[in-house]
Formats: structure tokens, C-alpha cells, sequence
């Protein structure tokens, strides 16, 4: 007698467990995750096996994986429960020796700071900060917005660049969005001054995607799709200044 399997549709499936129909929807299109079958009139119904696929694909983006690179890692297979679990056990060891390094830079600092808290204060505080910007300037999310094509070019070019040129853009970007806040509050967007910012915008992005629209579309992805942003990620310009500045360089589209 054939066992019946238990499915459900989209609905209940997310909320049984705990993701959004939004997330399911997009892993489906993906190719990460599709449903078990279909209704007639097109529901999707999903079961044990897609709960455990599920499951992979959570544990690894927990620990930093794009949707991309986890789409790589399941692709040529689905594995078997304890293969996956294996598997996410080595990538999450590897991550808690990341944390670990951080707490022992913590706990170096504060021996050294009981011993002498004046003479060490300022390298101790810096190693530790040191360690923190690695720990924490963690980018990969947004490797989710573009396609495996677009983002080995970026590879490309992040490699080409040297660390000063990066810092400066980042300084460039950081006085550019500081100067479209202040003008979002009182600067007509059709105004010489607008039209200016607009461009030094315009020529910032242009550094970073090189004009390739594969890449501008999924950089435009990420900053209007807030899907796969951090829990605690917010965007480094208001909602003021970006209505702003896009209706600054929408009047010379």
C-alpha cells in the first residue's frame, strides 16, 4: 500500500516553517527550492524532503552564503540529511573559530588593560577593533542581488583596485551622500547644484559597476529590495535624499 505524503500548500508550509511565501516564491524561481507538485489551478505543495532542503539552505545562509553559492552547493544533488548536517557542522565550526578569535583579542585586551591601563589603552582598543571590522564587514548578503556572471566581474574589478582607491571612493561616497541630505531639504531637483550632485552620483556608480548593466541591475536590485538585508542593515542615505537625488537625475533621463 502506497504511504500517503503529507503536503501543504505555500501558505502553510512558510508559517509551519517560519519563513515568508515571499522567501518561498523566490527560492522556487531560483531553482533552490521547488515545490513537490503542483495544484490544478497552479498552487504550490511542499513536503518533508522540501522542509529539509529548506533547512540547508537556512543553516547556510546563516553562516554567510549567497543564494547563489548555496544554489552551487546543492545543485548537483540532494543531499542526504546527515551529509547536509555534516556539512553545515564544518561551516559552522569554522565561523565560531572567527568568533573565537574576537573573544580572545577581547580577553588579551582586557588582561593587558588590568596590568597597565593607561600605556596599553589605545593599541589594546585597536587590536580589538581590528579583529571586530573583519568580524563584521560582512558584505556577502549582497552577492544574493546579482548573477553568478555579474558578480565574478565584480570580482574582477575589486581585484584590480588598490586599497587606496577604494578608501578614497568610499570617502567620495561618504561626502556625496552627506551633501544630497542637506540638499534633499531645501535644493529644487532641476537646479544647477542638483544637476551636480546628480552627476558626481551618476559617475560614482559608474566606478563600481564600469557601465556593465548586468551589474547596475542587480546594484539597483539592492538597494530597492530589502529581501536579504541584515536584520540590522540600514541604508546609508535617507528615504528624503534618495526621492531627491533620483529626481535630480531624472530630469536630464
Amino acid at each position: 500500500m502506497k504511504t500517503m505524503i503529507a503536503l501543504f500548500r505555500a501558505k502553510e508550509f512558510a508559517e509551519r516553517a517560519g519563513v515568508t511565501v515571499r522567501t518561498l516564491h523566490l527560492y522556487d524561481q531560483m531553482g533552490l527550492l521547488p515545490p513537490a507538485e503542483r495544484t490544478g489551478s497552479g498552487y504550490r505543495l511542499y513536503g518533508e524532503q522540501e522542509l529539509e532542503r529548506l533547512e540547508q539552505i537556512v543553516a547556510l545562509r546563516f553562516v554567510g552564503f549567497s543564494l547563489q553559492e548555496i544554489k552551487e552547493l546543492l545543485s548537483a544533488e540532494t543531499l542526504p540529511l546527515v551529509v547536509a548536517l555534516r556539512m553545515q557542522r564544518e561551516i559552522v565550526r569554522q565561523r565560531r573559530e572567527q568568533l573565537d578569535r574576537a573573544l580572545d583579542a577581547i580577553e588579551r585586551a582586557e588582561s593587558a588593560i588590568d596590568a597597565d591601563p593607561q600605556a596599553t589603552r589605545w593599541e589594546t582598543l585597536r587590536a580589538i577593533i581590528e579583529v571586530m571590522k573583519v568580524e563584521n564587514n560582512d558584505w556577502s548578503w549582497t552577492k544574493n542581488y546579482y548573477s553568478a556572471e555579474a558578480q565574478q566581474k565584480i570580482d574582477a574589478r575589486a581585484a584590480s583596485v588598490s586599497k587606496d582607491e577604494i578608501e578614497e571612493g568610499q570617502r567620495a561616497w561618504t561626502q556625496l551622500i552627506a551633501e544630497v541630505e542637506a540638499a534633499a531639504k531645501d535644493v529644487d531637483p532641476s537646479s544647477e547644484r542638483a544637476q551636480e550632485l546628480a552627476k558626481r552620483w551618476k559617475g560614482l556608480v559608474h566606478s563600481f559597476t564600469g557601465g556593465d548593466p548586468e551589474i547596475h541591475r542587480g546594484l539597483n536590485n539592492l538597494w530597492s529590495d530589502s529581501t536579504h538585508w541584515p536584520k540590522d542593515f540600514k541604508r546609508p542615505w535617507s528615504d528624503e535624499a534618495d526621492r531627491f537625488i533620483k529626481a535630480a537625475m531624472n530630469c536630464n533621463a
